[in-house]
């Protein structure tokens, strides 16, 4: 099992940046795939971004291409997501969630962090 922290979310205006980080901790973090979810109000959650490791892999909703980039740091167990041009449609809570490698379905999850993004 891993557990999940995220830090990072805050008020930001149209065109902004921020950079959300998830801290990891447990056993064989580095064979976890780590994501980025978010869930506006009244609206379903929604898959914005993972990362893997060995060999480093990226995946990104259409919607955040180009303005998002997740990373991560080994070392630290940390992954982050470095949110740019920020719109009002990216409000919302973002999660950062764990899978086991090879695995469809992410059981492992943070408490979440808000974004606003004003206009």
């Amino acid at each position: 099992q891993v557990q999940l922290v995220e830090s990072g979310g805050g008020l930001v205006q149209d065109g902004g940046s921020l950079r959300l980080s998830c801290a990891a901790s447990g056993r064989a973090v580095s064979n976890y795939v780590l994501g980025w979810f978010r869930q506006a109000p009244e609206k379903e959650r929604e898959f914005v971004a993972a990362i893997a490791y060995g060999p480093t892999s990226t995946a990104y909703a259409d919607s955040v291409k180009g303005r998002f980039t997740i990373s991560r740091d080994l070392a630290k167990n940390t992954v982050y997501l470095q949110m740019n041009s920020l719109k009002s449609e990216d409000t919302a809570v973002y999660t950062c969630a764990a899978k086991w490698r090879g695995t469809q379905e992410y059981t492992n999850w943070g408490q979440g962090t808000q974004v606003t993004v004003s206009s």
